[in-house]
């Protein structure tokens, strides 16, 4: 039986992951309350310089506490890139405020040169996604920002450890958010951070973060059960029927949580976001941040015959090589002509490209576009994009012969 190559399936787990998320089912007394939770802040602020975090159970919620200390109401605008998840569309729509798209640059991040055709009297901060782990034009965006008296939000959940002029991505905003998602740089199935840089931010972020309460039992154990049931069962088998089928079994009765809902796709929350970060979730992320720089080498290591190769067969990568930018690379995207083709060539290989962001400029393919305000034929160069690209996986789970099998299947 081949070995599973997938993009998106838990793919940072290792064994000592699983072993951790094991112990932690069989000790309920650690799930919610802990030390790991300050013990995580506190390696994350040492380890990347921020001077002010707060833990949250998602990237979502992180989002969230940022809006609220922001002020923000209903009516107000925010500007967002197109090519990008309805997990960071939501959290402004929950507000009764407007995400307002701007199309994107070839390297998939926000467009700088057409935000101030979009600023209006109630817009009132630009987020800026690094998307994919490789940084948007920070010094651009922020001069904007600074001109027309508007927050910056860095969305982060993409990249951890990504750097633009030597400083950390996530530095330069007035907040910045990160996720701990299933398949972002560092995993604990559900998760987030906040990072404060405007101190007239802190305390209201602070106040929030205690106003909330901390994920049932019941919703932590199924992320406890995630790494668990993924390694041990599921993807061992999901070259057979039966590995998709208990997949969908464990989804179907809660035994595992969805990545993203169905309400979500309609552009509503789940009412577990926001909440506190739990002390068992903690603990997995604590562990992966401790292995989070050889994980990146790893990646860059990946990206580095995936670049020669392709550039060889002519085959066009999205991410270049630039002095000032230092990419995580979660993801090496490509794009092809022939996107349902290159997905399902793969898939006959045993090897799962298709990670979500495919088909729709707000993903999944399934979200319903005038639910999240995108009006469609607004932003062409995400929606062209979106049907071209096919991002290849750099995890640490990928060797350099998985690597060499994709370019040979390319």
């Amino acid at each position: 039986m081949s070995k599973v190559i997938s993009i998106s399936l838990s793919p940072n787990t290792q064994r000592d992951d699983v072993l951790l998320a094991l112990r932690l089912i069989f000790s309920p007394f650690k799930w919610k309350k802990g030390k790991e939770i300050k013990e995580l802040e506190r390696l994350f602020k040492d380890k990347f310089g921020f001077f002010n975090v707060f833990s949250f159970n998602s990237g979502r919620s992180s989002l969230i506490a940022i809006l609220n200390a922001m002020g923000i109401k209903k009516d107000d605008e925010i500007i967002v890139q197109a090519f990008t998840c309805n997990a960071a569309v939501n959290p402004i729509i929950s507000f009764g405020a407007k995400p307002v798209f701007i199309d994107i640059k070839d390297d998939l991040n926000i467009d700088e040169n057409k935000i101030k055709e979009k600023i209006t009297n109630k817009t009132k901060a630009i987020m800026i996604q690094h998307t994919f782990g490789y940084p948007g034009n920070v010094d651009e965006i922020r001069k904007i920002c600074e001109e027309n008296n508007l927050y910056l939000i860095e969305d982060c959940a993409h990249s951890l450890g990504a750097k633009y002029k030597e400083k950390y991505c996530g530095t330069f905003g007035d907040a910045s958010f990160f996720s701990f998602g299933r398949d972002k740089v560092v995993s604990s199935v559900y998760g987030g951070m906040v990072v404060i840089n405007n101190s007239n931010l802190i305390h209201k972020t602070l106040s929030f973060k205690e106003s909330i309460d901390y994920p049932s039992s019941f919703w932590t154990l199924q992320q406890l059960m995630h790494p668990v049931l993924m390694n041990c069962i599921v993807l061992p088998l999901y070259n057979l029927i039966i590995g998709k089928a208990l997949l969908a079994l464990f989804v179907n009765l809660g035994i595992l949580s969805k990545a993203v809902t169905k309400d979500e796709n309609k552009g509503i929350l789940p009412e577990y976001f926001p909440q506190k970060m739990p002390n068992a979730l903690a603990a997995l992320a604590l562990n992966q941040i401790k292995k989070i720089d050889t994980m990146n080498r790893h990646r860059k290591e990946i990206v580095q015959i995936y670049r020669q190769e392709l550039k060889k067969k002519g085959i066009q990568v999205v991410f270049e090589e630039s002095n000032d930018i230092n990419p995580v690379y979660l993801k090496f995207p490509i794009i092809v002509n022939n996107q349902e083709k290159v997905v399902k060539r793969m898939k006959d290989n045993n090897i799962y490209l298709n990670d979500g962001w495919l088909d729709s400029p707000i993903v999944p393919p399934k979200t319903l576009l005038e639910k999240v305000c995108y009006n469609t034929g607004s932003c062409l160069k995400a929606e062209d994009i979106a049907k071209k690209i096919v991002s290849l996986p750099t995890h640490v789970n990928i060797s350099k012969k998985d690597a060499e099998k994709i370019i040979k299947l390319l």
